[in-house]
């Protein structure tokens, strides 16, 4: 019997050492194959990789055709601009992770198969329970060498389904704020549109008139410097003539220089050919004071309803409220039941088919002590989303009431260099009839036609600014372009949608300060206008649901 304990444990021995030495060499065989080096791009697959995204870019994108116009360049900003792009594929993500948490409330059923072998069979011998000695039958041989195996088991655990449900509620919340910030990404893009628009149409307007000063100024320095090379007139004379020619010289490029930008920035923004050239039709200039005549009560109403940053954050609260009862669920004890079909093809089995039922209660016990701690932890988490959204709120009106305050300045501000435009461009005219008279320098011309330039630039500048501060003051408010899907609509659709939608909203600001009332008339009729009511929006880009509610513009339902 000595004897017999002492093989088996050397046996034991001989089988551990075996074993520890074989994972070992296993360890490094797999640590050998899983080294992964660098491999940088070669020259040729930057190229390929960067000429495919360039067509991938371009893609389904319409050419320009003819003069474009304000509405057009929105409704391809809208349609085609990457960034724009980028966001409705983050909405797109957020969606399909909803759906994905959707199907994490559902139970877990597992198909397995598997395949055993031994080289040896599986031989035991019993012992007897009372004396402890081995028995004297035979070894028993339990198990095949070979064996299949197959189950089919249906699991289902109750905390894991209440955690899914509240985190499928977290995502969509989620899905929503980024429908808001989708809005909020195409308030900025089409301020960014408008401004850049309006930088076009300057330069358009001034290209040819610097070009003709320009060519101008430098004949009359050619024709300064052989004056002096020829001592016409004094030296002194000479100098001072010609260092006023290059002033206004210097400045004609500088302005050259500022308006070639404009192009290639709304170029970017509708996602056109950097270097395709292109008109643009100037629209009407006419400052629109329905802004300002508009209450700035109305304003702050219309911000804190449908500003797309407060939106957000009321889904971030209540994202956080929810974290809230996630906490508080996962104290409780967990209770799972599976189900499982089970078969084996191990001859030596009398049941080769069988049924396994469980139920089982599980509880943490360290949660007693956690929970506190938890509970605080997602308390001040809530506090601090409803802080973000105070402080949001505060922002947001403050926003609203500088935008207000900035507009008034850019109105006045453009309405005072229209009357300097007027003024230069008539000085302009009479020194170009004295020019025509003969009586009339060349620089005198240069430096008249470069101030009614820069006058008129200035107007332009002045005009730009006071549509960027409009532009900014409507994204304030959450006002936006009513329009249908963007991946849906024709370019041509999408314009008339844009310019329907631009139009509703003065015609809607309007009747709001059409109807200011007196404030007796108010105490009598004291329900709430119904004017410049947002109403909840479709689907814009194809990505959100119907039952998102992103803010449509200043006017009625499609």
């Amino acid at each position: 019997m000595h004897i017999l304990q002492v093989r088996n444990k050397t046996s034991h021995r001989k089988l551990t050492s075996f074993t520890g030495g074989s994972l070992f060499a296993v360890s490094l065989l797999l640590t050998g194959c899983g080294s992964v080096g660098m491999k940088p791009f070669s020259q040729d697959e930057l190229a390929i990789q960067t000429a495919a995204d360039r067509a991938a870019a371009q893609e389904g994108v319409a050419p320009i055709a003819g003069p474009l116009t304000m509405d057009e360049a929105v409704a391809r900003a809208l349609k085609y601009n990457l960034d724009r792009r980028v966001k409705m594929m983050e909405e797109a993500v957020a969606l399909d992770q909803l759906d994905a948490a959707s199907w994490d409330m559902l139970p877990r059923m597992m198909a397995q198969a598997g395949y055993s072998k031994r080289n040896k069979d599986l031989i035991t011998r019993s012992v007897d329970s009372v004396t402890g000695q081995p028995s004297l039958a035979n070894p028993y041989i339990s198990s095949e060498r070979s064996h299949e195996t197959y189950d089919l088991g249906l699991t289902w655990n109750l905390l894991d389904f209440g955690l899914s449900y509240i985190t499928a509620k977290q995502q969509a919340d989620r899905v929503l704020i980024a429908a808001e910030r989708r809005r909020k990404a195409m308030h900025t893009l089409v301020q960014d549109v408008r401004t850049a628009f309006w930088r076009t149409a300057s330069a358009q307007k001034l290209h040819d008139q610097v070009k003709q000063v320009i060519t101008v100024a430098e004949d009359a320095l050619t024709d300064a410097r052989k004056a002096e090379t020829e001592r016409v007139r004094s030296p002194l004379d000479a100098l001072r003539y010609q260092r006023q020619l290059l002033e206004n010289l210097r400045l004609l490029e500088s302005i050259e220089q500022e308006l070639a930008s404009g192009r290639i920035e709304l170029a970017q923004l509708i996602n056109a050919p950097l270097g395709q050239p292109f008109q643009v039709q100037e629209p009407d200039d006419k400052a629109d004071t329905v802004l300002l005549d508009m209450p700035v009560q109305r304003m702050e109403e219309l911000a804190l309803t449908h500003n797309a940053d407060i939106r957000e954050q009321h889904y971030a609260s209540r994202i956080a409220v929810e974290e809230t009862k996630r906490t508080m669920l996962r104290l409780f004890p967990n209770l799972s039941f599976n189900y499982t079909l089970r078969h084996d093809s191990d001859r030596y089995l009398i049941n080769n088919s069988w049924n396994d039922t469980g139920l089982a209660l599980s509880y943490n016990v360290f949660n007693l002590l956690s929970a506190p701690s938890q509970k605080r932890l997602a308390e001040a988490g809530v506090k601090l989303a409803d802080q973000r959204r105070i402080a949001t709120q505060m922002t947001v009106l403050t926003q609203v009431h500088l935008s207000r305050l900035q507009y008034q300045t850019a109105y006045h501000q453009f309405q005072r260099a229209d009357q300097i435009w007027q003024a230069d461009s008539k000085i302009a005219d009479h020194m170009k009839n004295r020019q025509l008279a003969e009586t009339q320098s060349k620089l005198e011309q240069v430096s008249n036609s470069t101030v009614a330039i820069l006058s008129l630039l200035r107007r332009y500048q002045s005009l730009s600014q006071l549509q960027n501060v409009s532009g900014r003051l409507q994204a304030t408010m959450g006002l936006e372009p009513e329009i249908g899907s963007v991946s849906e609509l024709s370019l041509e659709t999408l314009t008339r949608q844009v310019n329907a939608s631009m139009q509703g909203w003065t015609q809607e600001m309007q009747q709001e300060v059409n109807q200011k009332v007196k404030p007796e008339v108010k105490q009598a009729t004291p329900t709430p206008s119904a004017a410049l009511s947002v109403p909840v929006a479709t689907d814009t880009d194809g990505a959100s649901p119907a039952s998102l509610p992103p803010v449509a513009a200043l006017s009625t339902q499609q």
